[in-house]
């Protein structure tokens, strides 16, 4: 029979191809437009990617910091939609207001701003998974999730690609085509996810006699004593760490790589606009295949092929070679994302999962620093940008190995 979605489903789904123009745009043009407004405040090329670097550490460290409390807070009854509501209206304001801002610290900080709430939304978003579908749904339908985030992502981000390349053509400033640009994004940010604020409601929560203020830090060593219990959920984040930090630092870092190689902007932009394009089908044809394969196999099978994708960029010179790169991430990267997502969903509890998505959100955020560092770190010391992308095998092994573990460990009844 064939697989259809819910009216739900779907309207959970939109808010994957709304949220992904902005994680698109942040992975491609926002820091070109940053490094535009640096160099106009006569910011070296060295600091410009310090002070971005600092930027994006400093928006991990929050979410990193709130993002269990957040989680605790949308798993009480009625909270979930209210805070994703309050997240999504910061980052969409925050981003309509990105374009208008021309002193590059202030566009730092606003963007640092918007980051966080993007973050925060993601995190209430994920944990909607168990309210919106059925265990036996929740595989294809968290595929679906991100291959129509990957495919309609591309619509605004042709348009404002358009502007960045032909500013000139059609008789505005090059800030100028960034405003337009921006306020695309966040209307089609916003307009997509309109459907989920109307339909959605909580179906699973729990109600704690903590109060609402209790710091984070002893949110986190409650969860932290609770993972003790339950070894299986331990060893995947362990896993998840590690093999979605190679994941999420070659889709981040992938322009800065191409750039200092010296491949041309224009090319590998739209190599990456082919990532969004080749992911789309893939995310669905893996969701069809967990009808038949366990997602555990699923995952094992991703970790392995970007095992050969980062050692396959330790030899890539040419633009043609990275176009391979964009082709064969592609294939993977929604993949892994969404059988993870879907596989973390069933072995948490339905009631916590607002709680346990905010770890699972540290486990990625986190993650994301500690391999642009050790890229960064590999490539100065050995001098040589490849070797430090291809350092990422090392974390996809140690992903492996403690995902295998996690398989072995038996739930907790």
């Amino acid at each position: 029979m064939k697989f259809k979605l819910t009216k739900l489903e779907k309207n959970w789904v939109m808010y994957d191809v709304g949220n992904s123009a902005f994680t698109l745009m942040v992975s491609t043009i926002i820091p070109i437009y940053f490094n535009y407004l640096a160099g106009l405040e006569g910011i070296s090329s060295v600091d410009y990617l310090a002070y971005w670097g600092y930027a994006t550490s400093i928006s991990t460290a929050i979410v990193a910091v709130l993002a269990p409390t957040l989680g605790t807070v949308s798993d009480r009854s009625g909270m979930r939609k209210k805070v994703f509501a309050g997240a999504l209206a910061l980052g969409v304001i925050g981003c309509a207001v990105l374009g208008f801002l021309a002193h590059w610290l202030f566009f730092l900080g606003v963007f640092i701003l918007v980051k966080v709430a993007y973050s925060f939304s993601l995190v209430v978003y994920d944990a909607m998974l168990p309210d919106i579908t059925t265990p036996d749904r929740v595989d294809k339908v968290s595929a679906h999730g991100y291959s129509w985030g990957y495919i309609g992502s591309c619509i605004p981000f042709v348009m404002c690609l358009a502007l960045v390349l032909l500013y000139e053509k059609i008789g505005i400033s090059f800030q100028t085509a960034m405003i337009i640009g921006f306020i695309i994004v966040a209307l089609w940010w916003l307009f997509t996810t309109l459907p989920l604020l109307k339909t959605y409601e909580q179906v699973n929560y729990v109600d704690k006699s903590e109060q609402l203020s209790q710091n984070s830090m002893k949110r986190l060593g409650h969860i932290f004593k609770e993972l003790i219990n339950n070894p299986k959920i331990f060893w995947f984040l362990l896993a998840f760490f590690f093999y979605i930090d190679a994941v999420y630092t070659v889709i981040d870092m992938a322009t800065a790589y191409g750039e200092a190689l010296g491949l041309e902007t224009t090319g590998l932009l739209l190599a990456l606009l082919v990532t969004q394009i080749v992911a789309f089908p893939s995310c669905l044809i893996f969701g069809k295949l967990s009808e038949k394969i366990k997602v555990e196999k699923i995952i094992l099978v991703c970790i392995a092929a970007y095992f050969c994708i980062v050692v396959y960029a330790i030899f890539l010179t040419k633009l043609y070679q990275f176009w391979i790169l964009a082709v064969a991430v592609g294939l993977f990267q929604g993949s892994i994302q969404a059988m993870s997502r879907s596989y973390f969903t069933k072995i948490i509890p339905a009631d916590q999962s607002g709680e346990y998505f905010g770890l699972y959100d540290i486990c990625g955020k986190g993650a994301s620093i500690v391999g642009s560092l050790l890229v960064s770190v590999i490539a100065q010391l050995t001098g040589h940008e490849n070797i430090g992308v291809g350092s990422l095998s090392i974390l996809l092994i140690a992903g492996f190995i403690f995902f295998i573990k996690a398989i072995k460990t038996p739930m907790k009844n």
